[in-house]
């Protein structure tokens, strides 16, 4: 468009009539991108991920223990119990209402064994399942369960004992 200058208007006067009649026409002007979303915290120290006690036969196998707390074994694996616990991992995440978040699963652990040996954990599946939308205030802590999969090999490759390693998953919020 071009737009005679009276004496008197200026350039920006004209823009800024131009931009009113647009707003009287409904258009509307573009927007930026929305603020990022706001961070999450997470206490990864509520509740280790253990198998309990158990005993292997001369193949192994492996142990279970799922996202809301069962155990089970498979191959020749005997569940002990021994006064010993079982529990998934818990992870209190906090968020604001309506954050997603994804959990993403790291590579296999290696537990090691005292006095020798070591096994494989493959981590599981979560409770609630990933992604999932935080519903509740952020000062109100959101249980994060997290199970594995123990490979347990023959005796003589993991004899008894306490077996100790670290796994990892990625929290993502979107």
């Amino acid at each position: 468009m071009n737009f005679l200058l009276h004496k008197g208007y200026t350039r920006s006067g004209i823009i800024l009539i131009i931009m009113i009649l647009n707003f009287l026409a409904g258009f509307q002007d573009a927007t930026a991108q929305e603020p990022p979303p706001r961070p999450i915290r997470i206490n990864s120290t509520a509740q280790v991920l253990s198998f309990g006690a158990f005993y292997q036969g001369a193949s192994g196998g492996t142990v279970t223990i799922d996202p809301s707390g069962l155990r089970s074994a498979s191959g020749d694996v005997i569940l002990l119990t021994l006064g010993y616990t079982f529990t998934p991992a818990l992870f209190q995440v906090h968020a604001h209402p309506g954050t997603v978040i994804s959990i993403l699963n790291g590579p296999n652990a290696v537990l090691n064994g005292t006095p020798s040996g070591s096994m494989t954990l493959h981590i599981g599946n979560s409770i609630p399942a990933s992604p999932f939308v935080s519903t509740v205030q952020f000062n109100v802590a959101i249980p994060l369960y997290i199970g594995g999969t123990l490979t347990v090999g023959n005796p003589g490759a993991n004899p008894p004992g306490g077996y100790t390693g670290t796994f990892q998953i990625t929290i993502v919020r979107e």
